[in-house]
């Protein structure tokens, strides 16, 4: 430290504290260059994986588009039973009078094994949760990534997720059957947090729950 009444007498600690004060400038302008060019940093997409009605790959969607088809069609038998709630003249109170609509296929189909997670744990998992555990290690390999390399990582997870009907169909039909693992199966933050622990991630786990914009907001984190 230097005398302040010294300093000006002083011409070699004039210097000194010179020196000092631009590497203080220069660290700081350093500093706040890297956060610019952060905070401008463009987004680049490396990889993606998509389900959609009627296509389960970004290329089966591509070719959904390009021949225009309508992915839109009468509702499996399989995934519910129409005759209670269907009545084609309306207006019948209670009743639906389309039977169409765009449905995603093979929902049922969830190796959990290959995640870790337990045949018990995988029964109460609303379905949103076992959809991005799979279209995010396609997107990972999309992209090339091994998800081995990402263990430890500050890598970030940010969902958009909505609805909980799943649970609600749980708790409607079969509500002696729910245990632990209906909390962590159903909850929206469940569902970013799940991933990041599969994966090893040490960067933030964010679900964004803003309805139709979910997914946009989630992107714009």
């Amino acid at each position: 430290m230097f005398d302040p009444n010294t300093i000006s007498n002083d011409k070699d600690a004039r210097k000194t504290v010179m020196r000092w004060a631009l590497e203080a400038i220069e660290s700081l302008q350093a500093q706040l260059d890297r956060v610019e060019r952060a905070r401008t940093a463009p987004i680049a997409i490396v990889g993606l994986s998509c389900r959609f009605p009627g296509s389960e790959s970004p290329a089966a969607f591509w070719r959904l588009l390009s021949s225009g088809t309508n992915a839109v069609k009468e509702a499996p038998r399989d995934r519910w039973n129409k005759v209670p709630h269907y009545n084609a003249n309306p207006p019948v109170s209670g009743a639906m009078q389309k039977d169409y609509g765009g449905f995603l296929d093979h929902i049922d189909r969830f190796d959990a094994a290959f995640f870790g997670i337990s045949g018990r744990e995988a029964e109460q998992m609303d379905p949103q949760q076992r959809l991005l555990l799979e279209v995010t290690w396609e997107a990972l390999e999309s992209g090339g990534i091994a998800p081995d390399q990402l263990r430890g990582s500050r890598t970030g997870v940010f969902v958009g997720i909505t609805t909980s009907d799943y649970l609600q169909l749980a708790l409607a039909n079969n509500p002696t059957g729910l245990d632990f693992y209906t909390a962590t199966g159903n909850a929206l933050n469940t569902a970013a947090g799940r991933l990041s622990y599969i994966l090893g991630l040490n960067g933030p786990a964010m679900a964004v729950d803003t309805a139709c914009s979910s997914s946009l907001v989630a992107v714009h984190q």
